[in-house]
Parts: structure tokens; C-alpha cells; sequence
């Protein structure tokens, strides 16, 4: 699944730092996957009215060559995660995927966001530690320097819970890195007060300071295993 690959965000003066670097791991990804057979999923990104990812525009254009058929799609999506408000969950069920590797940008918002509903549905999730990448986080005067996009990109990966398996190189399923367990391993892209009545399986106490991700997005079509 390639997330986000359009030429506003891996070209130009809008492109991650590492562009040039994750282009080239997806595009190996992706000529592996289609020798392979494997179902491929672009996600394209439709931005508001003035954005860079305004459909239509330059910008909004998938940036890696897509061959459309049977096997190969591009589903549209308006936000952050893949499957919210697309037919991406039905799409995977009718395929018969049983796991997913992911690749694209930005690593913190629409990578982060797709992954973490995958885990919910229990799809295992693969991420190449370097076919993904984020901006650098600007600094933040009483709080922090500017962030390095190296660092932020590995923040957010280890944010994703012990369940997700980081590879150092797509290929390279043998040296594998999973964070630690932690009780508390799934964590949220916005806070549960701003879900959607249905999407939230629990009610965390009022104590607590760690808002959790429910264990079964509303959107998650596939069944329970």
C-alpha cells in the first residue's frame, strides 16, 4: 500500500526531506509487489480548495506510475486514514489480503493514521523504516528545537505499538525491530472526544491522560478473528 505518493509531497518545495530516498524503496516495493502478484494500493489524498493536494492539480498527482487492472487500484480519500470514508476495507476483504506492507508520506499523519486502523482489524502491518518519511517539526519557542525529519519519522513508527513489525529495508523481513510490549499499545491519531459515536469500544477513566484507540473502528469491515 503506497500512502500519500503525490508529486506535492516527494517533489518540489512541499517534498519531505527524504523524497528522493523513500521514492526509490516504494518504487522497489512496488515492482516486487507486482511481480509478485500482490493486491497494490495507491492512496491519493483529495486536499481542500488551495492546498497542494488540490485534486486536479499538479500537485495532486500520484507521483509513481500506477497500472491499473485487477490487481492494482487507486482509492481517493479525504482523510488521514485510509480506510475512513473509503471503500479501502471492502477492497482488501474481496482481495483475500491477509497482511499489509506499507510505505509513503507523511509518516505521523496518513501513514500513521492507515496503519493503525489496519492493526485494529488485525491485518499484521509491515513498515520499511525507510520507505516513509515527515517533515521536520519546527521549533517551538519554550518547548523545543526544530525536530529533524529522521528522528520525527522514527518517533512516529515507534508510536505504532510492539504489533507492528519496522524492517530496516524493504526486503529485509529477517531483522526485524518491534518496541517493547507496553500495556498501553495503541494509541490514537485524534482524541477519543473527537470519534464518532460507535468508534470507541471503552471509556477510559478520567485519570487517565492516555486517551486509547478503539479495539474496532466503526469502518473496520472485517470480521472479528
Amino acid at each position: 500500500m503506497l500512502v500519500d505518493l503525490q508529486s506535492a509531497f516527494v517533489a518540489g518545495d512541499e517534498a519531505v526531506p527524504d523524497a528522493a530516498r523513500v521514492l526509490d524503496r516504494s518504487r522497489a516495493l512496488l515492482t516486487r509487489a507486482r511481480a509478485a502478484g500482490a493486491l497494490v494500493v495507491h492512496l491519493q489524498n483529495d486536499g481542500e480548495s488551495g492546498t497542494v493536494d488540490e485534486p486536479h492539480t499538479p500537485g495532486w498527482e500520484l507521483h509513481l506510475p500506477v497500472e491499473t487492472g485487477p490487481r492494482e487500484s487507486v482509492i481517493r480519500k479525504t482523510q488521514d486514514d485510509g480506510f475512513e470514508d473509503a471503500p479501502l476495507g471492502a477492497l482488501l476483504d474481496d482481495a483475500g489480503v491477509k497482511a499489509l506492507a506499507l510505505c509513503g508520506v507523511p509518516s505521523e499523519m496518513c501513514v500513521s493514521a492507515t496503519a493503525r486502523t489496519a492493526l485494529a482489524c488485525d491485518f499484521p502491518v509491515v513498515l520499511p523504516h525507510d520507505a516513509h518519511a515527515i517533515h521536520d517539526i519546527p521549533a517551538a519557542p519554550g518547548i523545543s528545537e526544530r525536530v529533524p525529519a529522521a528522528l520525527s519519522s522514527r518517533a512516529a513508527e515507534w508510536a505504532l505499538s510492539d504489533e507492528i513489525e519496522i524492517v530496516a529495508r524493504p526486503g529485509r523481513r529477517g531483522h526485524l525491530h518491534r518496541p517493547p510490549s507496553r500495556p498501553v499499545n495503541r494509541l490514537p491519531s485524534r482524541p477519543v472526544s473527537h470519534l464518532r459515536p460507535g468508534r470507541c469500544a471503552v471509556s477510559p477513566p478520567a485519570s487517565w491522560s492516555v486517551n486509547l484507540l478503539p479495539t474496532r473502528p466503526a469502518h473496520c469491515s472485517r470480521p472479528e478473528r
